[in-house]
Protein backbone atom coordinates (compact mmCIF):
# COMPACT_ATOMS: atom_id res chain seq x y z
CA UNK A 1 0.00 0.00 0.00
CA UNK A 2 1.90 3.77 -0.50
CA UNK A 3 1.90 6.21 1.56
CA UNK A 4 -0.76 8.41 -0.44
CA UNK A 5 -3.36 5.22 0.38
CA UNK A 6 -2.00 5.17 4.15
CA UNK A 7 -2.74 9.01 4.54
CA UNK A 8 -6.53 8.56 3.32
CA UNK A 9 -6.95 5.46 5.57
CA UNK A 10 -5.41 7.92 8.76
CA UNK A 11 -8.34 11.03 7.71
CA UNK A 12 -10.71 9.22 6.45
CA UNK A 13 -12.75 8.83 10.07
CA UNK A 14 -12.55 12.95 10.31
CA UNK A 15 -13.69 12.88 7.07
CA UNK A 16 -16.66 11.11 7.56
CA UNK A 17 -17.47 12.96 10.48
CA UNK A 18 -17.31 16.22 8.46
CA UNK A 19 -19.54 15.04 5.71
CA UNK A 20 -22.02 13.96 8.17
CA UNK A 21 -22.26 16.69 10.24
CA UNK A 22 -22.61 18.91 7.48
CA UNK A 23 -25.63 17.12 5.51
CA UNK A 24 -27.42 15.76 8.85
CA UNK A 25 -27.02 12.30 8.01
CA UNK A 26 -24.61 9.34 8.18
CA UNK A 27 -26.19 8.00 4.93
CA UNK A 28 -25.54 11.29 2.71
CA UNK A 29 -22.49 12.11 4.28
CA UNK A 30 -20.72 8.85 3.42
CA UNK A 31 -22.04 8.92 0.22
CA UNK A 32 -19.89 12.27 -0.89
CA UNK A 33 -17.22 11.03 1.41
CA UNK A 34 -16.91 7.55 -1.22
CA UNK A 35 -17.35 9.78 -4.04
CA UNK A 36 -14.24 11.87 -2.95
CA UNK A 37 -12.57 8.30 -2.78
CA UNK A 38 -13.38 7.84 -6.27
CA UNK A 39 -11.71 11.71 -7.37
CA UNK A 40 -8.96 10.75 -5.53
CA UNK A 41 -8.15 7.69 -7.27
CA UNK A 42 -8.57 9.41 -10.38
CA UNK A 43 -7.73 12.82 -9.92
CA UNK A 44 -5.11 14.09 -6.99
CA UNK A 45 -1.59 14.60 -7.59
CA UNK A 46 0.26 11.93 -4.89
CA UNK A 47 3.13 14.67 -4.56
CA UNK A 48 0.94 17.54 -3.31
CA UNK A 49 -1.36 14.95 -1.52
CA UNK A 50 1.49 13.66 0.73
CA UNK A 51 2.52 17.25 1.34
CA UNK A 52 -0.59 17.96 3.04
CA UNK A 53 -2.82 14.59 2.98
CA UNK A 54 -5.62 16.25 5.44
CA UNK A 55 -5.33 19.57 3.67
CA UNK A 56 -5.90 18.66 0.05
CA UNK A 57 -8.37 15.37 1.10
CA UNK A 58 -10.89 17.74 2.23
CA UNK A 59 -10.47 20.17 -0.78
CA UNK A 60 -11.09 17.10 -2.94
CA UNK A 61 -14.00 16.71 -1.33
CA UNK A 62 -15.38 20.12 -1.75
CA UNK A 63 -14.17 20.01 -5.34
CA UNK A 64 -17.10 17.04 -5.18
CA UNK A 65 -19.41 18.05 -3.78
CA UNK A 66 -19.66 21.39 -5.53
CA UNK A 67 -20.02 19.25 -8.60
CA UNK A 68 -22.64 17.11 -6.96
CA UNK A 69 -24.49 18.29 -4.02
CA UNK A 70 -27.98 19.96 -5.62
CA UNK A 71 -27.81 24.09 -5.08
CA UNK A 72 -30.53 25.43 -2.86
CA UNK A 73 -33.72 26.61 -4.93
CA UNK A 74 -35.56 29.78 -4.44
CA UNK A 75 -39.70 29.97 -2.71
CA UNK A 76 -40.90 30.23 -5.95
CA UNK A 77 -44.46 31.39 -4.18
CA UNK A 78 -45.72 28.09 -3.24
CA UNK A 79 -48.77 27.96 -0.89
CA UNK A 80 -47.49 28.43 2.41
CA UNK A 81 -50.33 26.26 4.00
CA UNK A 82 -49.33 23.08 2.31
CA UNK A 83 -47.35 20.76 4.78
CA UNK A 84 -45.66 19.31 1.69
CA UNK A 85 -44.34 22.13 0.01
CA UNK A 86 -43.66 23.50 4.30
CA UNK A 87 -41.41 20.07 4.20
CA UNK A 88 -39.55 20.71 0.88
CA UNK A 89 -38.59 24.13 1.68
CA UNK A 90 -37.61 23.08 5.53
CA UNK A 91 -35.17 21.10 3.63
CA UNK A 92 -33.99 23.28 1.46
CA UNK A 93 -33.51 25.56 3.97
CA UNK A 94 -30.98 22.83 5.81
CA UNK A 95 -28.89 22.72 2.74
CA UNK A 96 -25.22 23.81 4.09
CA UNK A 97 -24.69 27.00 2.55
CA UNK A 98 -20.44 28.02 2.02
CA UNK A 99 -20.95 29.86 5.59
CA UNK A 100 -21.36 26.45 7.44
CA UNK A 101 -18.91 24.59 5.40
CA UNK A 102 -16.13 27.35 6.62
CA UNK A 103 -17.78 26.97 9.94
CA UNK A 104 -17.70 23.31 10.59
CA UNK A 105 -14.01 23.27 8.95
CA UNK A 106 -12.76 25.74 11.70
CA UNK A 107 -14.90 24.80 15.23
CA UNK A 108 -15.22 20.96 14.24
CA UNK A 109 -12.08 20.02 12.10
CA UNK A 110 -10.03 22.51 13.31
CA UNK A 111 -8.58 23.74 10.21
CA UNK A 112 -7.15 27.52 10.70
CA UNK A 113 -8.11 30.26 8.40
CA UNK A 114 -5.56 29.93 5.50
CA UNK A 115 -6.40 25.91 4.85
CA UNK A 116 -9.94 26.50 5.14
CA UNK A 117 -9.10 29.23 2.27
CA UNK A 118 -7.55 26.47 0.50
CA UNK A 119 -10.33 23.87 0.87
CA UNK A 120 -13.09 26.15 -0.70
CA UNK A 121 -10.65 28.03 -2.58
CA UNK A 122 -12.01 31.59 -1.55
CA UNK A 123 -9.80 34.32 0.40
CA UNK A 124 -8.99 34.41 4.09
CA UNK A 125 -10.98 37.58 4.58
CA UNK A 126 -14.30 36.12 2.85
CA UNK A 127 -13.58 32.68 4.94
CA UNK A 128 -13.30 34.54 8.18
CA UNK A 129 -16.34 36.75 7.34
CA UNK A 130 -18.30 33.42 6.77
CA UNK A 131 -17.26 32.02 9.98
CA UNK A 132 -18.66 34.97 11.94
CA UNK A 133 -22.00 34.69 10.08
CA UNK A 134 -22.56 31.06 10.60
CA UNK A 135 -21.68 31.50 14.31
CA UNK A 136 -24.75 33.89 14.37
CA UNK A 137 -27.03 32.33 12.71
CA UNK A 138 -26.22 29.27 15.31
CA UNK A 139 -26.38 31.30 18.20
CA UNK A 140 -29.99 32.27 16.99
CA UNK A 141 -31.94 28.90 17.30
CA UNK A 142 -35.34 28.10 19.24
CA UNK A 143 -34.29 26.57 22.66
CA UNK A 144 -34.50 23.28 22.84
CA UNK A 145 -34.04 20.30 25.32
CA UNK A 146 -31.39 17.96 25.66
CA UNK A 147 -30.43 14.71 27.02
CA UNK A 148 -27.42 14.38 28.60
CA UNK A 149 -26.21 10.38 28.82
CA UNK A 150 -22.87 11.10 31.34
CA UNK A 151 -22.00 9.10 34.30
CA UNK A 152 -19.37 11.28 35.11
CA UNK A 153 -20.85 14.03 37.44
CA UNK A 154 -18.32 16.88 36.94
CA UNK A 155 -18.38 16.11 33.06
CA UNK A 156 -22.32 16.04 32.99
CA UNK A 157 -22.36 19.62 34.79
CA UNK A 158 -19.55 20.82 32.30
CA UNK A 159 -21.66 19.60 30.19
CA UNK A 160 -25.09 21.01 31.52
CA UNK A 161 -22.97 24.05 31.94
CA UNK A 162 -21.93 24.22 27.92
CA UNK A 163 -25.95 23.85 27.62
CA UNK A 164 -27.50 26.53 29.48
CA UNK A 165 -25.00 28.58 27.89
CA UNK A 166 -26.14 28.19 24.72
CA UNK A 167 -29.66 29.34 25.81
CA UNK A 168 -30.60 25.66 25.88
CA UNK A 169 -32.64 23.12 28.33
CA UNK A 170 -31.37 20.06 29.82
CA UNK A 171 -33.94 17.59 29.94
CA UNK A 172 -32.12 15.01 32.04
CA UNK A 173 -28.96 13.47 32.96
CA UNK A 174 -28.97 9.49 32.59
CA UNK A 175 -25.35 7.32 33.87
CA UNK A 176 -26.82 4.20 32.42
CA UNK A 177 -28.24 2.60 29.21
CA UNK A 178 -31.50 1.56 30.68
CA UNK A 179 -31.85 5.03 32.54
CA UNK A 180 -31.40 6.92 29.19
CA UNK A 181 -33.65 5.05 27.15
CA UNK A 182 -36.49 5.66 30.08
CA UNK A 183 -35.52 9.45 30.32
CA UNK A 184 -35.45 9.71 26.37
CA UNK A 185 -39.24 8.17 26.34
CA UNK A 186 -40.77 10.04 29.16
CA UNK A 187 -38.68 13.56 27.88
CA UNK A 188 -38.72 13.15 24.01
CA UNK A 189 -35.83 15.69 23.93
CA UNK A 190 -35.01 17.38 20.57
CA UNK A 191 -31.33 15.87 20.86
CA UNK A 192 -29.52 13.19 23.05
CA UNK A 193 -25.58 13.87 23.87
CA UNK A 194 -24.04 10.81 24.93
CA UNK A 195 -20.41 9.57 25.74
CA UNK A 196 -19.53 6.05 25.20
CA UNK A 197 -18.98 4.26 28.69
CA UNK A 198 -21.21 4.65 31.12
CA UNK A 199 -21.87 3.89 34.94
CA UNK A 200 -22.88 -0.04 35.14
CA UNK A 201 -20.45 -0.92 32.25
CA UNK A 202 -22.90 -0.38 29.41
CA UNK A 203 -22.52 0.83 26.56
CA UNK A 204 -23.62 4.87 25.47
CA UNK A 205 -22.92 4.02 22.05
CA UNK A 206 -25.62 1.13 22.07
CA UNK A 207 -28.32 3.85 23.74
CA UNK A 208 -27.71 5.67 20.89
CA UNK A 209 -28.39 3.69 18.37
CA UNK A 210 -31.65 2.23 19.98
CA UNK A 211 -32.86 5.99 20.61
CA UNK A 212 -31.84 6.28 16.26
CA UNK A 213 -34.48 3.66 15.99
CA UNK A 214 -37.13 5.45 17.58
CA UNK A 215 -37.11 8.10 15.70
CA UNK A 216 -35.07 11.63 14.65
CA UNK A 217 -33.44 12.74 17.28
CA UNK A 218 -30.47 13.19 16.53
CA UNK A 219 -27.50 12.37 18.80
CA UNK A 220 -23.95 13.73 19.14
CA UNK A 221 -21.29 11.19 20.56
CA UNK A 222 -18.93 12.08 22.45
CA UNK A 223 -15.64 9.71 22.44
CA UNK A 224 -12.10 9.19 23.04
CA UNK A 225 -11.83 6.82 20.14
CA UNK A 226 -13.73 8.74 17.05
CA UNK A 227 -12.37 6.07 14.50
CA UNK A 228 -14.01 3.58 16.05
CA UNK A 229 -17.51 5.21 15.38
CA UNK A 230 -17.01 6.57 12.22
CA UNK A 231 -16.38 3.51 10.09
CA UNK A 232 -19.34 3.33 7.53
CA UNK A 233 -20.36 -0.06 8.30
CA UNK A 234 -23.36 -0.08 10.37
CA UNK A 235 -25.91 2.45 11.66
CA UNK A 236 -23.37 5.03 13.66
CA UNK A 237 -24.20 8.66 15.23
CA UNK A 238 -24.22 11.56 12.54
CA UNK A 239 -22.15 13.58 14.89
CA UNK A 240 -19.25 13.06 16.92
CA UNK A 241 -17.32 14.74 19.12
CA UNK A 242 -13.75 13.58 20.47
CA UNK A 243 -12.28 14.17 23.91
CA UNK A 244 -10.79 16.19 25.02
CA UNK A 245 -12.68 18.38 23.48
CA UNK A 246 -12.87 22.69 23.37
CA UNK A 247 -16.22 23.73 24.43
CA UNK A 248 -16.84 25.30 20.95
CA UNK A 249 -16.35 22.50 19.71
CA UNK A 250 -19.01 20.65 21.41
CA UNK A 251 -21.24 23.89 21.11
CA UNK A 252 -20.91 24.02 16.79
CA UNK A 253 -22.04 20.06 16.97
CA UNK A 254 -24.91 20.58 19.10
CA UNK A 255 -26.15 24.11 17.09
CA UNK A 256 -25.33 22.47 13.59
CA UNK A 257 -27.08 18.98 14.91
CA UNK A 258 -29.95 21.41 16.15
CA UNK A 259 -30.41 23.52 12.76
CA UNK A 260 -31.64 20.34 11.45
CA UNK A 261 -34.67 19.68 13.38
CA UNK A 262 -37.52 21.68 12.61
CA UNK A 263 -37.85 24.81 14.51
CA UNK A 264 -42.01 24.79 14.62
CA UNK A 265 -41.85 21.36 16.55
CA UNK A 266 -39.20 22.45 19.09
CA UNK A 267 -41.28 25.75 19.52
CA UNK A 268 -44.66 23.63 20.46
CA UNK A 269 -42.61 21.32 22.81
CA UNK A 270 -41.35 24.61 24.43
CA UNK A 271 -44.70 26.47 24.55
CA UNK A 272 -46.25 22.97 25.93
Amino acid sequence: MSSGADQVIAHLPYLRRYARALTGSQIRGDEYVKACLEAVLQEIDEAEFERAPKLHLFRTFHDVWMRLAPPPQPDRGADLTDPEGAQIRRMLSTLPRRERQAFLLYELEQFQVPQISVILRQPDEEIAAMIDHAREELSNLPQAHILIIEDDPVIALGNSQIIEEMGHQVAGTATTENEALELFDATQPDLVLADVRLADGSSGLDAAQKIMRRGSTPVVYVTGHPEDVLTGSRAEPTYVIEKPFNPETLKAAISQALSFRDPNLILEKAEA
